[in-house]
């Protein structure tokens, strides 16, 4: 397990320098260009009726811009400036604000891995028990109604139901029982006592929360479900039931085991996941988190930032990768990660 669990590690170095590589590439060949946004709003901003003069002046200052921040050298010399700094913990200086890169994450990374962790854990506490229940009374009219409701919650879009709940539940149309947005009220103090801040951050982040897990406990309780019945069919599972055991017994310890296996597989793309769709969700709350802070970078084209919230989310990817594959040793005591066993 540990000769494993360092072979792969390892291998994280080619597969991040690719998917960076790319990824730098890609943003600085698409259209738009940081400089120009950048001088639209001011020097730049309705140049038709200014002096030929004043016009080479800006001209010049956009060359001398361009030369600071370095978008004037060839790609592959740009990344591997960017690719040094990153390695030590510096991710440049935003082409927006000019605040540190790190700065912005530092800021940011716990709230949006807060809503994701939460997310994960509702839906697995949600979507594992609804999977096997519906599995074992499979054909009834509860495992027919629970089917039609999360196939009709997997097919809402999330912008749409975000819209909605802002609409209804935050004060828009008609009922004002969640805040529409942030992280605090608007008479927040620090001094409040710790369960009343808690209490305060709980209610601000219950609709966004609600918004991102719904699809997934969706789509993951009817993973759990068709998992279950197919195991049930096996011969082992009739093999247990023949010794007498009793039918808790089959469904926990056998059935439940080798169902958890796609489960477990699931896991390593969820994390990603939620972090790509929290552009929607924190765009729509007005949450000051990753997915936010992605969105005006993008629009920016603040490239710092953007390759940033690339490696962070590829680092993730494979981590997650990594912890799934170590589910599966769990959950199926026949895979091995020995040399020449699985």
């Amino acid at each position: 397990m540990f000769g494993y669990l360092i072979q792969r590690i390892l291998l994280f170095v080619p597969t991040f320098f690719g998917i960076t590589f790319l990824s730098f590439s890609i943003m600085l060949l698409a259209p738009g260009d940081p400089v120009e946004l950048y001088f639209a709003g001011g020097l730049g901003a309705g140049t038709e009726g200014i002096d030929p003069e004043k016009l080479a002046d800006i001209e010049r200052a956009k060359e001398e811009m361009r030369r600071e921040l370095g978008l004037d050298r060839p790609i592959p010399v740009q990344y591997g400036a960017w690719l040094g700094r990153s390695l030590r913990g510096d991710f440049g200086i935003s082409f927006k604000d000019r605040r540190p890169v790190s700065d912005k994450l530092r800021e940011r990374v716990p709230v949006t891995l807060l809503i994701s962790v939460l997310t994960i854990l509702i839906t697995y506490l949600i979507a594992i028990p609804l999977g096997i229940y519906s599995s074992v009374r499979s054909g009834t009219l509860f495992d027919q109604l629970s089917t039609v409701m999360v196939f009709m919650l997997y097919s809402l879009p999330v912008f749409w139901v975000g819209t909605l709940i802002i609409i209804y539940f935050c004060g828009g149309d008609h009922w004002a029982w969640f805040p529409p947005g942030g992280l605090r009220s608007l008479d927040y103090d620090p001094a409040w006592p710790w369960w009343r801040k808690l209490g305060d951050y709980s209610h601000h982040l219950a609709m966004p929360v609600a918004c991102s897990t719904y699809t997934t406990f969706a789509a993951l309780s009817r993973y759990m479900r068709t998992s279950m019945l197919e195991n049930a069919q096996q011969d082992y599972v009739r093999t247990a039931r023949a010794k007498g055991l009793r039918e808790r017994v089959v469904i926990l310890k056998h059935i439940l085991r080798n169902s958890l296996i796609p489960i477990v597989t699931i896991l390593a793309g969820i994390l990603p996941a939620l972090i790509g769709g929290s552009v929607i969700i924190e765009t729509i709350f007005s949450i000051p988190g990753l997915g936010q802070l992605g969105y005006q970078a993008v629009l920016a084209r603040d490239y710092p930032v953007v390759m940033a919230l690339f490696a962070v989310a590829s680092v993730l990817t494979l981590v997650g990768i990594l912890l799934a594959d170590l589910g599966l040793a769990v959950v199926d005591p026949r895979i091995s990660f020995g040399r020449g066993r699985t």
